[in-house]
Protein backbone atom coordinates (compact mmCIF):
# COMPACT_ATOMS: atom_id res chain seq x y z
CA UNK A 1 0.00 0.00 0.00
CA UNK A 2 1.07 3.55 -0.78
CA UNK A 3 1.57 5.15 2.66
CA UNK A 4 0.73 8.83 2.91
CA UNK A 5 3.94 10.80 3.47
CA UNK A 6 3.77 14.37 4.73
CA UNK A 7 6.68 16.79 4.92
CA UNK A 8 6.61 19.59 7.48
CA UNK A 9 8.88 22.63 7.29
CA UNK A 10 8.99 25.29 9.98
CA UNK A 11 10.68 28.47 8.77
CA UNK A 12 12.08 30.59 11.59
CA UNK A 13 15.42 32.31 12.18
CA UNK A 14 14.99 32.31 15.95
CA UNK A 15 13.69 28.75 16.35
CA UNK A 16 16.33 27.32 14.01
CA UNK A 17 19.02 29.12 16.08
CA UNK A 18 17.62 27.74 19.33
CA UNK A 19 16.51 31.15 20.65
CA UNK A 20 13.04 29.82 21.31
CA UNK A 21 11.16 26.55 20.97
CA UNK A 22 9.62 25.98 17.56
CA UNK A 23 5.82 25.89 17.77
CA UNK A 24 5.01 25.33 14.10
CA UNK A 25 6.06 21.68 13.74
CA UNK A 26 4.31 20.45 16.93
CA UNK A 27 1.13 22.37 15.97
CA UNK A 28 1.08 20.87 12.47
CA UNK A 29 1.77 17.35 13.71
CA UNK A 30 -0.91 17.59 16.43
CA UNK A 31 -3.50 18.87 13.94
CA UNK A 32 -2.75 16.15 11.38
CA UNK A 33 -2.97 13.47 14.08
CA UNK A 34 -6.42 14.77 15.06
CA UNK A 35 -7.71 15.29 11.53
CA UNK A 36 -6.49 12.29 9.52
CA UNK A 37 -8.13 8.88 9.68
CA UNK A 38 -5.58 7.57 7.15
CA UNK A 39 -2.21 6.39 8.57
CA UNK A 40 0.67 8.68 7.63
CA UNK A 41 4.42 9.21 8.06
CA UNK A 42 6.01 12.58 8.76
CA UNK A 43 9.36 14.09 7.75
CA UNK A 44 10.26 17.31 9.58
CA UNK A 45 12.64 20.18 8.83
CA UNK A 46 13.40 23.35 10.81
CA UNK A 47 15.13 25.99 8.70
CA UNK A 48 16.02 29.69 8.99
CA UNK A 49 14.42 32.38 6.81
CA UNK A 50 16.91 31.82 3.98
CA UNK A 51 15.44 31.24 0.53
CA UNK A 52 18.07 28.70 -0.68
CA UNK A 53 17.60 26.61 2.49
CA UNK A 54 13.80 26.64 2.21
CA UNK A 55 14.04 25.66 -1.47
CA UNK A 56 16.42 22.85 -0.57
CA UNK A 57 14.11 21.55 2.18
CA UNK A 58 11.08 21.51 -0.16
CA UNK A 59 13.03 19.79 -2.95
CA UNK A 60 14.46 17.20 -0.56
CA UNK A 61 11.03 16.34 0.88
CA UNK A 62 9.47 16.04 -2.59
CA UNK A 63 12.31 14.61 -4.68
CA UNK A 64 14.10 12.36 -2.17
CA UNK A 65 11.56 11.58 0.59
CA UNK A 66 8.64 11.36 -1.90
CA UNK A 67 6.23 13.29 0.32
CA UNK A 68 2.74 13.60 -1.18
CA UNK A 69 2.05 16.76 0.82
CA UNK A 70 4.46 19.39 2.14
CA UNK A 71 3.24 21.99 4.64
CA UNK A 72 5.38 24.98 5.54
CA UNK A 73 4.73 27.31 8.45
CA UNK A 74 6.10 30.82 8.89
CA UNK A 75 7.78 33.45 6.71
CA UNK A 76 4.77 34.44 4.59
CA UNK A 77 4.40 38.15 5.37
CA UNK A 78 5.77 41.26 3.64
CA UNK A 79 8.90 41.66 5.80
CA UNK A 80 12.27 41.43 4.06
CA UNK A 81 13.10 38.12 5.79
CA UNK A 82 9.73 36.54 4.85
CA UNK A 83 10.78 34.50 1.81
CA UNK A 84 8.84 31.22 2.18
CA UNK A 85 6.42 31.97 -0.72
CA UNK A 86 9.34 33.09 -2.92
CA UNK A 87 11.18 29.83 -2.23
CA UNK A 88 8.02 27.80 -2.82
CA UNK A 89 7.29 29.46 -6.18
CA UNK A 90 10.94 29.09 -7.24
CA UNK A 91 10.76 25.28 -7.03
CA UNK A 92 7.14 24.91 -8.26
CA UNK A 93 5.99 23.29 -11.48
CA UNK A 94 2.51 24.81 -11.23
CA UNK A 95 0.77 27.28 -8.95
CA UNK A 96 -2.57 26.47 -7.26
CA UNK A 97 -3.85 30.01 -6.55
CA UNK A 98 -7.10 28.90 -4.89
CA UNK A 99 -5.24 27.77 -1.76
CA UNK A 100 -3.67 31.19 -1.09
CA UNK A 101 -6.96 32.94 -1.84
CA UNK A 102 -8.88 30.74 0.61
CA UNK A 103 -6.24 31.05 3.36
CA UNK A 104 -6.47 34.84 3.21
CA UNK A 105 -10.29 34.63 3.11
CA UNK A 106 -10.31 32.59 6.34
CA UNK A 107 -7.84 34.89 8.10
CA UNK A 108 -9.78 38.00 7.08
CA UNK A 109 -12.53 36.83 9.44
CA UNK A 110 -10.09 37.55 12.29
CA UNK A 111 -7.68 40.29 11.20
CA UNK A 112 -7.68 42.93 8.44
CA UNK A 113 -3.93 42.38 8.01
CA UNK A 114 -4.64 38.96 6.44
CA UNK A 115 -4.28 40.71 3.08
CA UNK A 116 -0.57 41.13 3.87
CA UNK A 117 -0.08 37.36 3.73
CA UNK A 118 1.64 36.01 0.63
CA UNK A 119 0.87 32.32 1.25
CA UNK A 120 0.84 30.16 -1.87
CA UNK A 121 -0.08 26.63 -2.87
CA UNK A 122 1.91 24.88 -5.60
CA UNK A 123 2.54 21.53 -7.21
CA UNK A 124 6.05 20.17 -7.57
CA UNK A 125 6.16 16.88 -9.46
CA UNK A 126 3.42 14.75 -7.82
CA UNK A 127 3.36 16.72 -4.55
CA UNK A 128 1.18 19.50 -3.18
CA UNK A 129 3.11 22.21 -1.28
CA UNK A 130 1.19 24.67 0.91
CA UNK A 131 2.41 27.69 2.89
CA UNK A 132 0.60 28.01 6.21
CA UNK A 133 0.70 30.83 8.77
CA UNK A 134 3.18 30.74 11.64
CA UNK A 135 0.82 30.86 14.65
CA UNK A 136 -0.57 27.50 15.90
CA UNK A 137 -4.11 28.98 16.27
CA UNK A 138 -3.99 30.35 12.72
CA UNK A 139 -2.67 27.03 11.37
CA UNK A 140 -5.71 25.17 12.74
CA UNK A 141 -8.15 27.86 11.51
CA UNK A 142 -6.65 27.82 8.02
CA UNK A 143 -6.75 24.02 7.74
CA UNK A 144 -10.14 23.47 9.40
CA UNK A 145 -12.08 26.57 8.40
CA UNK A 146 -14.69 28.32 10.52
CA UNK A 147 -17.68 26.74 12.21
CA UNK A 148 -20.73 28.36 13.77
CA UNK A 149 -21.99 27.71 17.35
CA UNK A 150 -23.75 24.52 16.17
CA UNK A 151 -20.51 23.18 14.68
CA UNK A 152 -21.72 23.69 11.10
CA UNK A 153 -19.02 24.79 8.63
CA UNK A 154 -19.30 28.51 7.83
CA UNK A 155 -16.11 28.91 5.79
CA UNK A 156 -14.33 25.84 4.39
CA UNK A 157 -10.76 25.23 5.50
CA UNK A 158 -8.20 24.47 2.83
CA UNK A 159 -7.70 20.88 3.99
CA UNK A 160 -11.19 19.95 2.75
CA UNK A 161 -9.71 20.05 -0.78
CA UNK A 162 -6.32 18.46 -0.04
CA UNK A 163 -7.30 14.74 -0.18
CA UNK A 164 -8.92 15.07 -3.60
CA UNK A 165 -5.99 17.14 -4.92
CA UNK A 166 -3.54 14.42 -3.82
CA UNK A 167 -5.81 11.79 -5.37
CA UNK A 168 -5.69 13.71 -8.69
CA UNK A 169 -1.87 13.69 -8.41
CA UNK A 170 -1.97 9.86 -8.19
CA UNK A 171 -1.23 9.89 -4.47
CA UNK A 172 -2.89 7.73 -1.80
CA UNK A 173 -6.59 7.93 -0.93
CA UNK A 174 -6.85 10.10 2.19
CA UNK A 175 -9.69 9.95 4.69
CA UNK A 176 -10.26 12.63 7.33
CA UNK A 177 -12.25 12.74 10.54
CA UNK A 178 -15.35 14.66 9.50
CA UNK A 179 -15.79 16.37 12.87
CA UNK A 180 -12.42 18.13 12.34
CA UNK A 181 -12.51 18.66 8.58
CA UNK A 182 -14.66 16.84 6.03
CA UNK A 183 -12.76 15.94 2.87
CA UNK A 184 -14.71 16.90 -0.22
CA UNK A 185 -14.53 14.95 -3.46
CA UNK A 186 -17.01 14.36 -6.27
CA UNK A 187 -19.13 11.20 -5.95
CA UNK A 188 -17.21 9.54 -8.80
CA UNK A 189 -13.96 9.87 -6.83
CA UNK A 190 -15.27 8.50 -3.52
CA UNK A 191 -14.55 5.08 -2.15
CA UNK A 192 -17.06 3.10 -0.19
CA UNK A 193 -15.85 3.20 3.44
CA UNK A 194 -17.00 -0.38 4.02
CA UNK A 195 -14.99 -1.62 1.04
CA UNK A 196 -11.59 -0.71 2.44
Amino acid sequence: MNTLRIGLISVSDRASNGIYQDQGLPALEAWLTRALATPFEIEKRLVPDEQPMIEQAICELVDEMFCHLVLTTGGTGPARRDVTPDATLAVADREMPGFGEQMRQISLNFVPTAILSRQVGVIRKQSLVLNLPGQPKSIAETLEGLKDEQGKTRVHGIFASVPYCIQLLDGPYIETRDEIVAAFRPKSARRDKTAS
